[in-house]
């Protein structure tokens, strides 16, 4: 396997294990949902739910701190009014999973062995991780250090990791830097996933990520949107791009009818993702 990292990032060897990561990005979106249910709550309380040591729980709400989700004062930690908290990466990994999967395991009818692909940072993109596999020899291409962590011990895949200025809220690789790295290459797929469809555009909260994932849209041949059916009528504040830029819309089983039909009607290609596809399916040598 050949793996390459960009400027700005971390050596693949110096990243934390995957079991690690996933069981404190786990822990973390449950701490934040309780906060954010709450509206506040004493760390020590914490400790007791999640039967974890104080220091532990003070670890994990720091970096929740560090990512504009909450404030902490003298113990007490508050959800703090921000648009980064449904941008985290600590918020959306746990929302929608079923959904999620079934719209990873539906894109996979667009990779082929071969191919060039740019994955962003989105927890709907994640879970494609886990089916690609039966897919090598690929090169894929990410900015999201959850999926270089997931990839990095894959064997017949190439991966690229994109550099730039580390975003700890979305963990992963956003801005300028990252830009020109996404503009020095050119892929075959880009998948994409954002935060909100309303009127048939897409948008996203931070500027910077619809910078980010623009550059991957505009370097790959063919742009596939991953899309569950909570997106759909949110609001956020930066444009993207319209639907009917998009060659393929993938959404989950639970789009409202009025969405797809409209969709169809503008000849804007969408499949429908179901559960029975959702499981990846083990990789049998040749």
């Amino acid at each position: 396997m050949t793996q390459k990292i960009g400027a700005g990032a971390l050596p693949i060897d110096e990243l934390p294990s995957d079991s690690r990561q996933t069981r404190q990005l786990v822990r973390r979106q449950m701490i934040a949902e309780a906060v954010m249910a709450e509206g506040q709550m004493r760390i020590e309380d914490l400790t007791d739910r999640f039967g974890i040591s104080l220091m532990t729980a003070h670890r994990d709400v720091d970096d929740l701190v560090s990512r504009g989700l909450f404030r902490k004062t003298r113990g007490i930690v508050t959800a703090a009014a921000s648009s980064l908290i449904e941008s985290s990466d600590v918020y959306r990994s746990g929302r929608q999973s079923v959904e999620k999967n079934m719209i990873a395991a539906a894109a996979m009818q667009f990779v082929e062995p071969g191919q060039a692909i740019f994955f962003d940072d989105s927890t709907t993109v994640l879970p494609m991780a886990d089916h690609l596999p039966a897919k090598v020899p690929i090169t894929a291409i990410t900015n999201s250090l959850t999926l270089i962590n997931a990839l990095k011990g894959m064997q017949d895949l190439t991966l690229l990791a994109l550099g730039g200025q580390y975003y700890n809220w979305c963990n992963a690789f956003v801005g300028r830097t990252t830009v020109n790295e996404i503009h020095r290459l050119r892929a075959d797929v880009a998948f994409i996933s954002m935060s909100a469809i309303t009127d048939d555009l897409v948008f996203h909260q931070s500027p910077e990520m619809v910078d980010t994932k623009r550059a991957m849209f505009d370097c790959a041949a063919k742009r596939i949107l991953l899309a569950d059916h909570t997106k759909f009528e949110r609001r956020a504040l930066h444009r993207f791009a319209a639907l009917s830029e998009f060659d393929v819309i993938i959404v989950d089983d639970k789009t409202p009818a009025v969405h797809i039909d409209r969709m169809r009607s503008r000849d804007i290609n969408v499949i429908i993702a179901r559960e029975d596809k959702a499981r990846p399916r083990p990789h049998q040598p040749e």
